[in-house]
């Protein structure tokens, strides 16, 4: 048996169009932030700027700092006042971007039979986000973040999808080889790179990402019923 299935969250665990949930995330965003004098504009610039530095770390630092190395060179607002205000938002605004996702109560279903037929189970969430937003995104999926062993964060995390090293930090963290994991995601170009260092990887269609048109003939994938008997869960 392998030991350790890794779930990705957004469009996987919790249903989404991705350029509509960041439609919305980002509407809330610069509402909560425009009274602190933040531009909408140059706010999301900001924010797209601090996100392409931590998809390109290298795993010098945690993916947090080099998030805020590279947006508070955008401002002259002190980086304390910054941080604090985002740390708000999500803990109190954040939740508008809900309206921009959907519900499959199958989700937490698989998770739980997963752990009841012996499996580890672990978020591989593309470690973009602070943990308290993480945390709201899990239990909008019917979820609790006890349910995972591991959910990848901003906070920890030092490199993000689709570097396959993501994938081989979240081995380690778990103590298992990656060849022992599963990764089950929606996105073809975030998460087939797990395969790179050794792991199983199956891909859920139903909020599916295929950018580049990638053959999927080799790759298992379709809905829940296709990836239960995958697992054997039938």
């Amino acid at each position: 048996m392998d030991k350790m299935i890794l779930f990705d969250l957004d469009g996987t665990l919790l249903p989404m169009d991705q350029d509509r949930f960041t439609d919305y995330y980002f509407g809330c965003l610069a509402q909560w932030m425009g009274p602190y004098g933040f531009e909408p504009q140059a706010l999301i610039k900001a924010v797209w700027r601090g996100t392409a530095a931590m998809v390109a770390n290298d795993g010098s630092r945690t993916n947090e700092k080099r998030f805020w190395e590279v947006f508070d060179a955008q401002f002259e607002t002190p980086a304390s006042d910054s941080y604090r205000h985002f740390l708000e938002f999500y803990e109190q605004g954040f939740a508008g971007a809900r309206k921009a996702t959907g519900f499959n109560p199958r989700a937490a279903e698989t998770v739980h039979r997963l752990k009841e037929a012996g499996y580890r189970v672990a978020l591989a969430t593309n470690p973009l986000f602070p943990r308290i937003a993480t945390e709201q995104r899990i239990r909008w999926a019917g979820l609790e973040p006890e349910d995972f062993e591991l959910y990848t964060t901003y906070e920890t995390s030092r490199t993000c999808k689709p570097n396959p090293q993501y994938y081989a930090e979240v081995a380690e963290t778990l103590g298992v080889r990656p060849q022992d994991c599963i990764m089950i995601g929606n996105d073809a170009d975030e998460d087939v790179p797990a395969a790179k260092v050794g792991m199983k990887v199956f891909l859920l269609t139903d909020s599916l990402l295929n950018r580049h048109n990638l053959p999927l003939d080799d790759i298992p994938h379709g809905g829940y019923d296709e990836l239960h008997a995958w697992l054997g869960l039938v």
